[in-house]
């Protein structure tokens, strides 16, 4: 189902807009793509919830590097594959020589983990534990995809937004660039890792019922910038202005 995300205050491209019913569409120059996910959270009637978005689709096989959209997994594929699994993630990026919360300091902004964490002890500290955990692993599911029944996106979105408006309320975009302003969906990947680690620990969702799939670009990626990029912030802390 194509959506038009942000489309508060923009002309029709001919996909369903995500400014109707319960919506925070407006929120889009902060929250990203998270406004699509809120408008289909609050929306739409359905037994599974996937989501992509616009450059990065699930595959039914593997692909490196660009790929035609004609390749993204289909609704068939999807289905054959949820006969047997509950919950489709992405195939896990691995950073390697960072963790989740070095590379998110390296690249960003620190504090903002920082504070997340302090509103997830303050709201759920159950959860505590898994945001530890997370925060040192090297690997992550990321990008904001994945497929799951709607009944378990719900308690995903009830809790995530619940935390990102928290979160936008007390950091705010002062002296913040349009990059640097997204910074709620990034948070909001690394807290999908978050939900899904307590989720798997307290066994609301059995580990069997999670797979892997490949994921595709549909746009060049200049992966010489990227590696140099990556390990500049690395070293020398020199902040990402830009995606890659």
């Amino acid at each position: 189902m194509p959506v038009h995300v942000g489309s508060e205050g923009k002309n029709s491209i001919g996909f369903t807009p995500d400014n109707t019913g319960d919506n925070i569409s407006s929120q889009n120059y902060t929250f990203s793509e998270m406004t699509g996910l809120y408008w289909a959270w609050k929306n739409l009637k359905c037994d599974y919830l996937g989501f992509v978005h616009y450059r990065r689709y699930f595959a039914a096989k593997s692909k490196f590097g660009t790929a035609d959209p004609e390749a993204a997994l289909t609704g068939e594929e999807a289905q054959k594959l949820l006969f047997e699994h509950k919950i489709l993630l992405p195939r896990r990026r691995k950073y390697y020589i960072e963790t989740l919360y070095s590379h998110y300091a390296h690249t960003a902004d620190g504090r903002h983990l920082d504070v997340a964490r302090e509103i997830i002890s303050r709201k759920c500290p159950e959860y505590i534990e898994s945001f530890d955990e997370v925060m040192r692993q090297s690997w992550g599911w990321m990008f904001n995809m994945f497929i799951m029944p709607k009944i378990v996106a719900d308690e995903y979105c009830e809790w995530v937004f619940g935390i990102l408006f928290d979160l936008s309320g007390k950091v705010g975009i002062d002296n913040m660039n349009a990059f640097e302003m997204r910074y709620p969906a990034r948070v909001a990947e690394l807290l999908f890792n978050v939900w899904i680690n307590y989720q798997l620990r307290i066994g609301s969702i059995n580990p069997e019922n999670v797979f892997e799939i490949p994921y595709i670009y549909t746009e060049k990626i200049n992966w010489p910038r990227k590696i140099i990029e990556f390990l500049t912030a690395k070293f020398f802390h020199r902040k990402y202005k830009k995606s890659f």
